[in-house]
């Protein structure tokens, strides 16, 4: 007996192919006076990108927001940093880069 398992996509970002807009459903769309909450499938036929105007149909979805980014398949590869969320990794690279420019700034002191 196999598990089906379903996905609600009703919260899911969309990412017009385009121009790179990501329309969220928990913000909705003022330039269209869309309410938050509003479902990506729940958006009138005629609505278009609010940056490019690109069609309903340009948008492909990239999942809900705060999930890891990349293929389902890959998140087991790159000793775990395929696991993290994108802000996580930010957090990780300028938390790096921070620590670096610390200790050369550390140099400066020793004599």
């Amino acid at each position: 007996m196999s598990e089906q398992v379903v996905e609600n996509t009703e919260l899911d970002r969309y990412e017009c192919r385009a121009c790179g807009y990501i329309y969220e459903p928990e913000k909705g769309d003022d330039s269209h006076n869309i309410p938050s909450g509003t479902a990506f499938a729940e958006l009138p036929v005629n609505w278009r990108c609010p940056v490019c105007t690109a069609k309903k149909k340009a948008f492909e979805n990239i999942g809900p927001a705060g999930t890891a980014s990349g293929f389902s398949e890959n998140l087991g590869y790159g000793l775990g940093v395929n696991e993290m969320t994108p802000g996580t990794k930010n957090i990780l690279i300028f938390g790096g880069l921070a620590l670096a420019f610390l200790f050369f700034m550390s140099l400066y002191g020793l004599k």
